[in-house]
């Protein structure tokens, strides 16, 4: 396992599209005041708050498990839950030390030490020096008698002094630089016994607050280590999840249940709330705190403002493995995604989210926009599934996509229904992958059965039928048709004659993992593929899961790829 720090900044040359997921307190404000820093699968975004510009921290390998600045800004640092990795020039340092998962991160106040908490397979918190890129100490998080601790921060003034807490633990902890250890001193809550989801310290580091899964926030006397106060917040249904004290003494308090609340201190009085999609996972405070950010479970970004407390939806993406890529006919502007519960449209160059369409409980795993534009067609649980007035996929006058498990259905869709006109059943398998000739009279599947068939819409029979030693998992026609490509398992790109079935060439397209997506540009010169392996082929490394889903764009200038992660990269 590692942590990395960065120096800033890294330029490079894609847009994720994406705000912070499951990551708790994973979403920061720099103190330039002009970027916000959050983690999206194994990269660590940085975004302009002025022009929505991105830059990318590369070097994690699994998905990123939280993530810290410090207070000069000059410092990022971000934790994965497991480690193999490389080294990159934007790595100011990788600390590895910690087993299968970095639970926490904090800096302290004048940019000397780093401290990091285990996840509890480890617990362990280790401190480093930033400046040797060394371990200084470490030390178990919490006694064995005790549960496993949850979070970290350092206090404002002092490099010496940081609190850990989480399920019955919490400690105050002093840094012994000369003996090279630290030493806890336990807070005293008496008979209380919670289990802490966040600390927030303020500036005065008089007190220290702590939200708890029981939906009340602890307040504690930093310097005689004991609880001062419990206030019970009986308007939360699922915990605290996050707290932030702002300049003027108010607190804002982000809920499980997604309830965003902005309470006067001491007593924590409400003041202004709103509800929000997804649980809260994430308070960043811009400059003073006229301005603030909220980040949720739902994978998505808010700014609110403190006067108004109005939230502003500013960045979402897929929170469950994105199975799809679509790109309408003729057009580069805008793609759509599908996921476990709902269909996106994106716009291209400005990464915003256009249009949802959500299906509760039902998984969409294909999807493709209609010839004309007006309508998506999806493959969900059914066997075939329309959304709005569906045309033709080639020929204007009748539409024929296919469809099926083992079976290859053959619809005609009509104004406002549709009609099964024929089924063919070869496959032994699980049919993986279909694409239908430019004439609308011959189709192509592949299936794990280790066949690839090319079928006769007309008279509805098989033509011919490719066999190889793989478990095929896409297939495209070469622009001018007269081949098919195929890939699967066997990490091969296979090359076919339609008219025969005979094997032409074929290629290595990985050294590890399967090819799960495969796309050929217009012209028939390029041909992209993504797999297992996490890479997109002669571009780069940028997912931390598995890639199901590649596609070229029509004007050959971008392309874009989706992860098991819920990730969605654009590529120049």
């Amino acid at each position: 396992h590692l942590q990395y720090i960065y120096r800033l900044p890294q330029l490079h040359v894609f847009t994720i599209f994406g705000g912070t997921g499951h990551i708790f307190s994973g979403l920061r404000v720099h103190p330039d005041r002009e970027h916000l820093i959050y983690p999206l699968g194994c990269t660590v975004i940085l975004k302009s708050l002025k022009d929505g510009k991105q830059e990318f921290l590369h070097g994690h390998t699994n998905n990123v498990s939280c993530v810290t600045v410090s207070k000069s800004g000059r410092y990022i640092a971000s934790g994965q839950v497991t480690f193999m990795g490389f080294k990159k020039r934007a790595i100011h340092a990788r600390l590895q030390l910690h087993k299968a998962k970095v639970e926490g991160l904090a800096f302290s106040p004048n940019d000397k030490y780093l401290v990091s908490l285990g996840g509890q397979d480890d617990g362990s918190i280790v401190v480093w020096n930033l400046e040797s890129k060394e371990a200084i100490c470490g030390s178990p998080a919490s006694a064995h008698s005790a549960g496993h601790c949850l979070t970290i921060e350092y206090t404002n003034h002092s490099d010496n002094i940081f609190i850990s807490a989480g399920n019955g633990t919490m400690h105050v902890w002093e840094l012994d630089l000369p003996n090279r250890k630290i030493r806890p001193t336990e807070c005293q809550t008496g008979q209380l016994k919670r289990i802490v989801n966040c600390i927030e310290i303020p500036d005065d580091n008089l007190f220290f607050y702590c939200g708890t899964t029981s939906g009340d926030i602890l307040k504690v006397n930093l310097k005689a280590r004991l609880l001062n106060s419990s206030v019970p917040l009986v308007f939360l249904v699922q915990g605290v999840n996050t707290l932030k004290v702002l300049k003027s003494g108010d607190i804002l308090v982000g809920s499980g249940d997604g309830m965003f609340t902005l309470c006067s201190g001491p007593n924590f009085n409400t003041i202004k709330k709103v509800q929000l999609e997804g649980g809260l996972t994430s308070i960043a405070v811009r400059g003073e705190g006229d301005k603030f950010f909220a980040g949720t479970e739902a994978a998505q970004i808010y700014r609110l403002g403190y006067t108004d407390f109005k939230e502003e939806l500013i960045a979402t993406s897929h929170n469950s493995a994105v199975k799809d890529v679509a790109f309408p006919f003729g057009s580069s502007e805008l793609f759509a995604t599908c996921s476990q519960d709902d269909i996106r449209v994106w716009h291209a160059e400005t990464s915003k989210e256009l249009l949802r369409i959500s299906v509760p409980n039902m998984t969409c795993n294909a999807l493709n926009f209609m010839i004309d534009g007006h309508s998506i067609i999806s493959g969900r649980q059914e066997p075939l599934g329309v959304l709005h007035n569906a045309s033709s996929s080639h020929n204007p006058d009748v539409a024929m996509p296919v469809s099926g498990l083992l079976q290859v259905r053959v619809w005609e869709i009509l104004q406002g229904c549709h009609r099964l006109i024929e089924t063919m059943k070869e496959h032994k398998a699980t049919i993986t992958s279909i694409k239908i000739k430019s004439n609308d009279k011959e189709c192509v599947t592949t299936s794990s059965d280790v066949a690839c068939i090319i079928w006769d819409l007309v008279r509805f029979v098989r033509n011919q039928m490719v066999l190889a030693n793989t478990l095929f998992s896409s297939v495209c026609y070469h622009p001018e048709e007269y081949e098919i490509i195929t890939s699967g398992t066997d990490r091969k790109i296979g090359y076919w004659e339609v008219y025969d079935g005979s094997a032409i060439r074929e290629l290595e397209g990985s050294l590890s993992g399967a090819i799960n997506g495969m796309h050929i540009s217009q012209d028939g010169q390029h041909l992209v593929t993504g797999g297992d392996e996490k890479l997109v082929t002669h571009v780069g490394v940028g997912h931390s899961g598995s890639i199901t889903s590649v596609k070229i764009s029509t004007n050959n200038r971008s392309m874009v790829s989706a992860s098991v992660d819920g990730a969605v990269l654009r590529w120049r």
